[in-house]
């Protein structure tokens, strides 16, 4: 199955693909989109890496997998198409940025705008069953994506790591924090938000503050 990716992941990714787990994960996206209800469509599984390309990547978001729900998922983390009701974490997400920022809800959770900056919106699953939340893991995605930041991680520096929550931390063992600029915090789900581990954390003004000092331009959130 050829992948339909943007040429400048393919070339750093190409290895990867050759290898057995991921010719399994594939058979299995595949069956899986051919007998169930699954999301994002087929054709945006790798917008993430569509819309910011390698060697545009300055920030990198880790969500965990793609919204459940029909018409939400679009193939970036935390994002929603147009049209579509802000889920909880989104609408956490758009409080700190007013807070942080003092900019006004947006008007879409298309977050596509941010991805053409060079904002990675990477999930650490790339698919998931209709209304079964988590129904794709641990079928070789997690391998792809640990991947995925480790050739970030080695080929460039001066990358934003944002690591929202328990499950993006683990995943964040995979950067060499000596080259890259680490931001942790809670997950913007209600469960964590509403204990006090989300807001204040003041995420977006330091990525642009660490851009600004590497003198790369800042992310219009």
């Amino acid at each position: 199955m050829p992948i339909n990716i943007h040429p400048s992941w393919k070339s750093v990714l190409e290895e990867e693909f050759e290898k057995d787990y991921f010719k399994t994960l594939i058979q299995f996206v595949k069956e899986e989109y051919k007998t169930k209800r699954c999301y994002p469509k087929g054709g945006q599984l790798f917008s993430a890496f569509d819309y910011c390309h390698f060697d545009a990547v300055k920030v990198v978001i880790i969500g965990q997998d793609p919204y459940h729900g029909a018409g939400q998922a679009n193939g970036l983390c935390f994002s929603v198409n147009d049209g579509v009701a802000f889920p909880p974490s989104l609408l956490n997400i758009f409080k700190e940025l007013e807070s942080d920022w003092q900019l006004p809800l947006p008007l879409s959770g298309n977050l596509e705008r941010w991805a053409h900056q060079g904002v990675l919106l990477l999930n650490a699953t790339l698919s998931v069953r209709e209304n079964e939340a988590g129904s794709h893991q641990n079928q070789g995605w997690e391998t792809f994506t640990d991947a995925v930041i480790q050739h970030l991680s080695h080929q460039k520096e001066n990358i934003v790591f944002l690591l929202w929550g328990g499950f993006a931390k683990k995943k964040g063992s995979q950067i060499n924090r000596a080259k890259h600029y680490v931001l942790e915090t809670g997950h913007p789900s209600p469960l964590s938000a509403n204990r006090g581990l989300w807001f204040g954390n003041k995420h977006f003004s330091k990525t642009n503050t660490f851009l600004k000092s590497k003198g790369l331009t800042p992310i219009q959130w």
